[in-house]
């Protein structure tokens, strides 16, 4: 009896061995998914950072080439030194030329420039297109501006009307700013009256001959295209990006309007914190939370934002500041959920497998398992080497499940994040990064010889995307890197590096002279006729080039990247030269 029933309670010997490694095994696969969420989650976190990091410096460019262009306006009306006329009308002709040259140089946003002195006079132009403008003008103190209609910088006055409201420049406040302020200085943001966009104005004041205050200078800067940029910048499904003001009140956002109706019919502008937008809100309040407590002068910082649920935000800002005193704070956020939920269904999937395998046979589970955890070690290595910088850093997986799938993805990843998309060249962080190991190999083996980099601007872009539309400006720039390709030795590495801008890295230059045959083959591509913009007029670019040559020039890749880009903007600045002396040739045509 108790031999009959010790043998119904004993277990079969394939449930004994079978049991503890299916449970070892399911343990193993638990463990596996677990690593990889782990391994997972911290790449992406990572890769997260860097995006959110590098989205906010493409914001900071954005603005800084909104602005830039402000305070060359300012300088080309009113140089600095040159004393302010006695009165507007004893000088007219030379500050209409001036004004009309002032707003030649960036008719987009700065189409706008005028001028106010301490006798009520005021004038000022207003750029229509490159040959129409707008002068509005009064000589005394208490008529009325009257608008005069032109063609070309000499072109004659034609009368318009005149204002019904009296205009005193004297009480506006970019003259009161002007007029208090040293040197440069920004108004604060305001609603256009006309518009209803936002507009930033910059002023400076003007001295008489005997050192006197006299008046103000200013340009107007519209805030629309900014806003533009923002609302089409797509961070992530969820993702937003915005910029304040240190007040709190919105410039621009992807999520919101920066400006509302009130039931009056009023305009007025919005803070972050009265956004509507849960996720724009949770994460203003927290920026505005940090920007007492850190310091922003070494770049942007990265945040982790709890909120309800258990979800978290992650963050970037930045403050960006020029020395007329605009000071702005740049913003970018996605939820957690944004780039998880992928982890999360990879690892379900990676589980699944794993006990499809023990159904299977254990032996092949084996093999399965150490099959994965080799491969996920290399794709968490990738990922760590990602993180640190290393975008380039090989995965080495080449498989057609899940892993595979998540290889091939963190690979697209990894491409994306080094190339840029319209062209197909590398991008400015992985040429950043090319340059920095080049200057290494450098140091380590001089015998690999010298290094030089080549900082191109196209001159005429905006020409193609004003006359055929930035299809077309996208083409142009296809069809450039092209010829850049033919353009450069088989060893030379070219970038885009923002908008129209390209870089390259030479290779084997030991001075200045050993770069110039690269630039002269560079100049004859680009001075040919587009071939992929269309129409009846061939439209030729051009470009100006700055050369850096390491080590003269810098020690390190930001280094020799400023210095080349001070060149290219001298050169530039050598053309715009030479166009403006030919605008009254082209004004006295008209």
């Amino acid at each position: 009896m108790s031999d009959t029933t010790s043998r119904r309670s004993a277990l079969p010997l394939k449930l004994v061995l079978t049991v503890p490694y299916v449970v070892l095994v399911i343990a193993l696969a638990v463990a596996i998914g677990t690593l990889s969420y782990q391994a997972g989650s911290s790449a992406i976190s990572r890769l997260t950072e860097q995006i959110l990091v590098e989205t906010v410096g493409r914001i900071a460019q954005a603005i800084d080439r909104h602005i830039v262009g402000s305070g060359a306006v300012l300088e080309s009306a009113f140089p600095d030194g040159m004393a302010a006329p006695e009165s507007i009308e004893s000088d007219l002709y030379n500050i209409r030329t001036r004004f009309w040259i002032a707003t030649s140089l960036h008719i987009d946003p700065n189409n706008y420039v005028y001028y106010g002195n301490e006798a009520g006079q005021g004038l000022g132009l207003y750029r229509h297109s490159l040959e129409h403008g707008e002068l509005r003008m009064k000589l005394q103190a208490n008529e009325r501006r009257g608008i005069y209609r032109f063609e070309g910088i000499d072109g004659a006055l034609e009368f318009i009307r005149r204002e019904e409201r009296l205009f005193d420049p004297r009480v506006r406040p970019w003259y009161a700013d002007g007029r208090n302020a040293a040197g440069h200085t920004w108004t604060s943001v305001y609603i256009d009256f006309g518009t209803r966009e936002l507009v930033a104005t910059r002023a400076r004041r003007v001295l008489s001959a005997t050192g006197e205050f006299e008046g103000v200078v200013a340009t107007d800067v519209s805030l629309k295209a900014l806003n533009d940029f923002i609302s089409q910048l797509r961070v992530s499904p969820n993702g937003i990006a915005f910029i304040i003001e240190p007040d709190g009140s919105l410039i621009a956002s992807s999520a919101t309007p920066n400006v509302i109706r009130m039931p009056d019919g009023n305009y007025v502008r919005i803070s972050g914190a009265d956004s509507g937008h849960a996720l724009l809100t949770h994460t203003f309040n927290a920026v505005i939370g940090h920007l007492h407590s850190t310091d922003l002068s070494d770049g942007p910082e990265v945040i982790a934002i709890p909120i309800d649920g258990g979800d978290l935000i992650h963050a970037a800002f930045e403050r960006v500041a020029d020395d007329a005193g605009l000071e702005w704070i740049t913003v970018v956020a996605m939820p957690n959920s944004d780039f998880m939920a992928g982890i999360t269904a990879n690892v379900k999937r990676t589980i699944q497998l794993a006990l499809l395998a023990v159904l299977l046979t254990i032996l092949v589970g084996l093999a399965i398992l150490n099959w994965v955890a080799r491969d996920l070690r290399r794709l968490s290595e990738a990922a760590r080497k990602v993180g640190d910088g290393q975008l380039d850093a090989p995965v080495g997986v080449r498989r057609r499940d899940e892993i595979g799938a998540l290889a091939r993805s963190f690979e697209d990843m990894q491409h994306r994040l080094r190339t840029d998309q319209l062209t197909g060249l590398i991008n400015r962080e992985a040429f950043t990064q090319k340059l920095r190991n080049r200057i290494a190999e450098y140091r380590e083996d001089r015998r690999k010889g010298g290094l030089g980099i080549l900082f191109i601007d196209l001159d005429r872009f905006k020409q193609v995307n004003d006359q055929h539309g930035h299809d077309a400006g996208n083409r142009a720039l296809r069809e450039v890197a092209e010829r850049l390709r033919a353009s450069v030795r088989a060893d030379d590495l070219i970038a885009r590096y923002a908008g129209d801008e390209f870089v390259i890295l030479l290779e084997r230059i030991d001075g200045v002279e050993d770069a110039d045959p690269v630039r002269a083959s560079i100049a004859r591509s680009l001075s040919e006729p587009l071939d992929s913009v269309g129409g009846e007029t061939s439209m030729t670019l051009g470009a100006s080039m700055g050369l850096a040559v390491f080590p003269e020039d810098g020690e390190d890749a930001e280094t020799l990247l400023k210095v080349a880009d001070r060149n290219m903007y001298e050169e530039k600045s050598t053309h715009r030269g030479e166009d403006a002396a030919r605008l009254p040739e082209r004004g006295s045509m008209d």
